[in-house]
């Protein structure tokens, strides 16, 4: 293994492991990320919090196994943007400290939303140590 390839598995390992862990937390602790989300104004939000876990899952599975990755990447990247859009809008926020907060959760999903897509207009197929 190419010291690309090798580093290639790493960043797979350390991008999906985000989405694993927050895809589990979403399905596990349903009920008070379904109150965040209501507080929000999220329509259905039970709902709504197990269909993104089962997506931010999914996509982070796809990431790691290589299985998929663009089609991984895809739902999360929709995960991403609507979440940022809807749920951290600092904009909104008057209290500086929340304010701030949801400023840095804002660019964060856009920041790894950008990943996302660069993952999706990757060329080079396959990817080394991949299920696809």
């Amino acid at each position: 293994m190419t010291l690309e390839e090798f580093l290639h598995v790493v960043a797979r390992i350390l991008l999906s492991w985000l989405f694993l862990l927050s895809g589990y937390r979403h399905l596990v602790q349903r009920k008070p990320m379904a109150e965040y989300a209501s507080s929000s104004g999220v329509p259905m939000p039970v709902a709504a919090v197990v269909v993104t876990g089962l997506m931010i899952l999914a996509g982070g599975l796809c990431i790691l196994l290589g299985w998929h990755p663009r089609i991984g990447a895809a739902l999360i990247f929709i995960f991403l943007v609507v979440v940022a859009f809807w749920l951290h809008r600092f904009w909104s926020f008057t209290d500086p400290m929340q304010r701030a907060m949801q400023e840095a959760h804002f660019w964060k999903n856009i920041t790894l939303a950008g990943a996302m897509l660069w993952i999706i207009a990757r060329t080079h197929w396959p990817w080394p140590w991949a299920l696809g």
